[in-house]
């Protein structure tokens, strides 16, 4: 995951895009994109899954992008989720 968390911030580096990288963008960012992966859907559930793949990247990149903008270990905190998760939401027999 740090590999791929690595080619983002190059990417967005080298265009000197992270300088407008602020946590309130991002997060509006974030919403943006989920709404237009929600419009893969909007009027059917046929599922085009190259257009959903697409917007589901753009949603990922920013989430990643956001994380490294809170110097947050995305790793950690999804470990940290699923164990709580875990504890909240016990399988049942």
């Amino acid at each position: 995951m740090k590999e791929i968390e690595n080619k983002i911030i190059e990417f967005v580096q080298a265009r000197k895009w992270d300088q407008l990288e602020h946590p309130d963008s991002l997060i509006k960012s974030i919403v943006i994109e989920a709404g237009e992966l929600l419009e893969c859907i909007q009027w059917n559930n046929e599922c085009d899954k190259n257009k959903i793949s697409e917007e589901l990247a753009d949603v990922m990149i920013y989430c990643f992008q956001l994380a490294y903008s809170l110097n947050l270990d995305t790793i950690e905190i999804i470990t940290n989720k699923l164990i709580k998760n875990t504890e909240k939401y016990p399988v049942k027999d």
